[in-house]
């Protein structure tokens, strides 16, 4: 996987080295899921969503990191695409009153694309770079936000829609 580029472009924004380290392993993940997934798939947008969509956490680690991170992205003349992975890769998506309780504008982030969907939950399968199980990952969510919250049942589907995958 070439990466030296978008490695590059992550340092010289100042992402921290344990963001850069979380990318490369969402990459990863993100590839051998489009590689098991039976529709086609934009690899190479996957591969560059992947690795860019923590960007906006040379700037903030809140959860409006992917905000930051589009504007940022947008501001530097990437591909509407990838702007549009950076923004919808938060949790399982974010319907707009959420986005709004969260402090964010108000609109959806919700992932459309099969390349925003499998960037998404590639990112949700791992603790920091460590790859996590399914099972792992959904208990993560329901302890975060419990276990009757919408995200649960979003990152439930979004599973469900890109094959289930298992490492």
């Amino acid at each position: 996987m070439k990466s030296e580029k978008e490695i590059s472009l992550l340092k010289d924004i100042g992402c921290p080295d344990k963001v850069i380290e979380h990318v490369i392993a969402v990459a990863e993940v993100a590839l051998s899921i489009a590689d098991e997934v039976k529709i086609p798939v934009d690899k190479e947008l996957i591969r560059l969503g992947s690795l860019l969509h923590d960007i906006g956490r040379a700037k903030t680690h809140g959860i409006d990191h992917a905000v930051v991170g589009a504007e940022m992205a947008a501001e530097l003349g990437m591909d509407e695409r990838i702007v549009r992975i950076i923004e919808r890769h938060i949790g399982a998506g974010i319907p707009a009153d959420e986005a709004r309780a969260l402090g964010l504008p108000y609109k959806d982030y919700l992932p459309i694309s099969p390349e925003e969907k499998i960037v998404a939950h590639a990112d949700n399968l791992l603790s920091g770079s460590r790859v996590t199980s399914f099972e792992e990952s959904l208990q993560r969510f329901k302890n975060l936000l419990g276990i009757d919250h919408p995200a649960v049942e979003r990152f439930l589907k979004l599973h469900d829609e890109i094959g289930g995958w298992k490492r």
